[in-house]
This record gives C-alpha cells, structure tokens and sequence, in this order.
C-alpha cells in the first residue's frame, strides 16, 4: 500500500507567484523519506536540493490539456460568489480525504483553483464541475454524475490518489499530473513539463494547499 500524501510531504514553499519570477522549485527526500519542498534556491548550491521545476513566466505555452480554471474562455464560468460556498461541501471534501488518503488543504486548494467552488463551471476543454473534471476521467474515475458535488469531488480526489501513487506522494509531479495528465509528465522523464501554464497551476495550488494546510486543525 502506497503511503498517504499527508505522509511525505513536509513544509517548505510559500510561493508567491510574481509577474516575472521564475517558477523553480526545488525538492529534498531526507533520511526518514519525508520529502520537502522550496521555492528558495538553496545556499551554496546544496547538493541535497534537486531542482524539479524551472520555467520562464514569458515563454509561450504549450499545454496539451488546459485543465485550469481560464475566465476568458469557460464556456461556463464561475458565478457563485457567496462565501457559504467554501464550506458547502466540507463533508463531501472529508469523506474524500478519508477515503483516498489525500489531505483535506490539498483537495480545498484544487478545488478553489479549478472551479472557485462553484459545481456548474466547465472549461473550454470540457472539463466539469468542482474539481474540472475531463471526459476520460469522468469515464475512469467511475463518475456517474458529474454534476453531483460528493462524486465529482471523489472522482477528482480519486484520480489524486492514482497520481500519487505513480510518483511515489510527490506532491508536485502529483498536482502537475492533475492539470497536464501522466503523458506530458512521461514526455519530459517523469519531471514537472515546461509548459507555463502547468507551472503556473502549479505555483497556485501549492500556494493554496500551504495556506490552507496552516489553517486546518492539527495542521493536517
């Protein structure tokens, strides 16, 4: 059995992602297997420090599958605005979290950077509901409603546990197979691919899932 995300993953990045600021981001597996993250290039040049992630925020995009949240160009786009919405589906994210071994900041901080926590969006890619779910994944995940909040919430976290467990809980290549799909991943050996719409979704929901992580009860 594969171990929970919340497992090895350790604190590390508060990113704040910035007009022209290159994207790196740099990983360290320590003795015990925790894995940790940075945003801050190591003193020295650490040798310890693998850098998984480099990009130029002014390169052009080549994203295979724009999975993201795109308010130009949903074909339905985010509308509830009221702040009930963030909690609305707190059971549904608990029982996902429970179920699949995927911590809560992390389902929240895909979720709020997928569909603004508005169930009725849908990209130009068709990807659906809460966690913007694609067609093939809808199919995979065993989705049967996918406007339903409690499914597409499962099915998305679903598919996050099917990611983390091909890359052994990396917690970036897991988010980054989330929004560019394993083949772009595999494209590029399995490293985070230079497309800077990826890297962007990337910056946004390790920031989120950081932020949101501080705030939950026994920082789970």
């Amino acid at each position: 059995m594969k171990p929970a995300l919340a497992v090895l993953i350790a604190v590390a990045v508060g990113l704040v992602p910035g007009r022209h600021a290159r994207a790196d981001i740099y990983r360290w597996q320590d003795a015990d297997g925790t894995i940790h993250f940075t945003n801050v290039k190591p003193k020295g040049g650490d040798a310890k420090w693998k850098k998984v992630m480099t990009s130029d925020p002014e390169a052009g995009s080549k994203a295979a599958a724009a999975r993201g949240k795109c308010e130009s160009c949903d074909k339905v786009a985010a509308s509830d605005n009221t702040p009930e919405r963030f909690h609305r589906y707190d059971d549904f994210i608990h029982e996902a979290a429970e179920l699949y071994r995927i911590p809560v900041p992390l389902i929240r901080a895909v979720i709020k950077t997928e569909s603004d926590y508005d169930p009725r969006v849908v990209s130009s890619m068709d990807a659906k509901g809460l966690m913007q779910l694609m067609p093939a994944v809808i199919e995979d995940m065993g989705v049967k409603d996918v406007w339903d909040p409690r499914e597409n919430i499962l099915g998305g976290t679903r598919l996050l546990r099917v990611l983390a467990n091909r890359y052994d809980g990396d917690l970036v290549l897991t988010i980054a197979g989330y929004h560019a799909g394993p083949g772009s991943l595999a494209k590029y050996g399995n490293k985070v691919p230079p497309y800077q719409r990826t890297q962007q979704y990337l910056k946004t929901v390790l920031a989120r899932y950081y932020e949101y992580k501080a705030k939950e009860p026994g920082k789970r």
